[in-house]
C-alpha cells in the first residue's frame, strides 16, 4: 500500500502517478473487440454461440438456449428466503422512489406574441442493459439498471448477462422476476455489447447501452457509440474517503477493503489530516484482511493499488480529492456537511461515519452505476435522463416571426445560405 504525505519532495510525482489509476489499455484490447464485433455484425446468433463456448464453457444447442427461462425466474423468486425476499423489495422501492424524483418534465412557454417555444422528453424504445457476471453475480446492478429504464418510461428492456458453465446466478433470477424482465439473455463480455448495438436474431437492437463490465466491455462499449448511445465508460472501481481525527480507523479499513475486493484493479484511497488516523487505518486493514474470504483479491487491490495520504490540512485534502474525482467519496469528519460546497467531482458523496459505501450499492435509493477513473469530472451517475432524450418544439406565430425573422434573415445571408434566408422572407410582411 503507498503511503504519502504532501511533505514529501517526491510527493507531485507519486500523486500524478496515482491519478493514472482508472487508465485501461484499450488500444491492445480493441484489436481483439474489433474482431468480435465484426464477427456478430455478421454471422450474428452462430457468432453469439462460438463465443458463449470460449469464454463462458458451455454451447448452446439453439437459438432458444441463449435466453433464460422466465419460469426458472419465478422459481429462483419463490424459493427465496424471505428475509432475502423482503430486503430484495426494500431495495426495489427505494431506487424506484429515489429515480422518479429525477423524471425531467416536458414544457412550454408562450411568448406575448404567440410565439411557442418548449421542450418535448421521451423515452428512448428500446434499452439494452449490460450485468456482469464472471467473478460475481450482481443482482443490485440488475436493480440499479432496470429501475430507472422502467421509470423513464422505456417499452422494451433487453438483459445480457454471463453465465458461465451455463449456471445462472439464482438471486439474479430472482432479481428478474422482482422487475418483471422478460427477455434476458446468457451472453457476456463484448459480445453482449455488440449484440445489442447491432442485433442478432435472437436480440434486438437498442438505442442505449447501460452498465458496468470489465476493459472488453468498456471497449466495446466505447467502440459502438454512435450506432447506440451509452451511459458511460467505467473501469474498475474505487473509494476515495476525506477523514480527520475524528474517524473511527476500524471503520475505515474495512470501508477501504468493501472496494479492494471486487477486483484486484480496484483502487481504495484514504486522504487524512491526522497522521495518526493513517498509521491505525493501515494496522487495521492488515487486520481485517485475514478474515475476508475474498482475501486474495482484496490484498493485491490494497498492496498495489490502495494509498494513504497526510495532509497540512482539510483544504489540501480537499483539492487532491477533487483532482482524483473518485468514484465513491466518504467524508468522513467531524462537520462532513460543512465540506459539500467544497467537493466538486465525485460519483456519489457519502457523509457522516454511519454512511458506509455499501449502502449506496445496495439499499439507499441513488444509483450506484457511476463515474470511474476520474471520469466523475464530467460523467454523471445513471439515472432515468440516461434512458430518455429531449425535442426541442418551436412554433411561430405570424407576428412572431415578423418581429425577429429579418435578424435571422441577416445572419443567413451573411453565410452564403440563401434559401435559408429566403424561406423566412417569404414569410415576412
Amino acid at each position: 500500500m503507498t503511503i504519502l504525505s504532501t511533505a514529501d519532495a517526491q510527493f507531485d510525482a507519486a500523486f500524478e502517478e496515482l491519478l493514472g489509476r482508472g487508465k485501461m489499455d484499450m488500444e491492445q484490447v480493441s484489436v481483439i473487440v474489433n474482431g468480435i464485433i465484426s464477427e456478430i455484425k455478421t454471422e450474428k446468433n452462430l457468432a453469439l454461440k462460438r463465443h458463449i463456448a470460449k469464454f463462458d464453457n458451455w454451447t448452446p444447442e439453439s437459438d432458444d438456449d441463449l435466453k433464460m427461462n422466465v419460469a426458472d425466474m419465478k422459481k429462483a423468486y419463490d424459493e427465496l428466503d424471505e428475509r432475502l425476499k423482503a430486503s430484495l423489495h426494500l431495495a426495489y422501492d427505494r431506487i424506484k422512489v429515489y429515480h422518479e424524483k429525477q423524471l425531467p418534465k416536458s414544457w412550454f412557454d408562450t411568448e406575448d406574441n404567440g410565439t411557442i417555444l418548449g421542450q418535448k422528453v421521451t423515452a428512448v424504445d428500446k434499452a439494452g442493459l449490460y450485468i456482469p457476471g464472471g467473478k460475481a453475480a450482481y443482482p443490485s446492478s440488475l436493480l440499479m439498471n432496470v429501475i430507472p429504464a422502467q421509470v423513464a418510461g422505456v417499452e422494451e428492456i433487453v438483459v445480457c448477462t454471463p453465465t458461465p458453465d451455463n449456471e445462472p446466478n439464482h438471486l439474479l433470477l430472482a432479481a428478474c422476476h422482482l422487475c418483471g424482465v422478460k427477455n434476458v439473455y446468457k451472453v457476456g463480455g463484448a459480445s453482449a455489447i455488440a449484440a445489442m448495438a447491432y442485433g442478432t436474431e435472437s436480440i434486438p437492437k437498442v438505442d442505449v447501452i447501460t452498465g458496468p463490465g470489465n476493459i472488453f466491455v468498456a471497449t466495446a462499449k466505447k467502440l459502438v457509440f454512435g450506432e447506440v448511445n451509452i451511459d458511460m465508460i467505467a473501469g474498475p472501481s474505487e473509494i476515495g474517503i476525506l477523514a480527520d481525527a475524528t474517524a473511527n480507523p476500524h471503520h475505515l479499513a474495512i470501508d477501504l477493503l468493501s472496494q479492494a475486493e471486487h477486483d484486484e484493479m480496484a483502487s481504495s484511497i484514504l486522504i487524512t489530516t491526522s497522521k495518526e488516523i493513517a498509521e491505525k487505518t493501515i494496522f487495521e486493514i492488515q487486520s481485517w484482511l485475514g478474515k475476508l474470504p475474498r482475501e486474495e483479491i482484496a490484498r493485491k487491490s490494497i498492496e498495489e493499488r490502495g494509498a494513504v495520504i497526510i495532509t497540512k490540512d482539510m483544504d489540501e485534502a480537499l483539492k487532491l480529492m477533487n483532482e482524483i474525482a473518485p468514484e465513491h467519496l466518504e467524508v468522513v469528519t467531524a462537520n462532513p456537511w460543512e465540506l459539500l460546497p467544497s467537493i466538486k467531482h465525485a460519483g456519489a458523496i457519502f457523509l457522516g461515519p454511519n454512511t458506509p459505501e455499501a449502502i449506496g450499492d445496495y439499499v439507499a435509493g441513488p444509483n450506484h452505476t457511476l463515474p470511474t477513473g476520474g471520469t466523475a469530472k464530467f460523467y454523471s451517475p445513471l439515472g432515468v435522463e440516461n434512458f430518455m432524450k429531449k425535442s426541442s418544439i418551436i412554433s411561430f406565430s405570424s407576428k412572431g416571426i415578423n418581429e425577429i425573422g429579418e435578424a435571422c434573415a441577416m445572419i443567413a445571408n451573411t453565410e452564403g445560405l440563401t434559401a435559408h434566408e429566403q424561406s423566412v422572407r417569404v414569410r415576412l410582411k
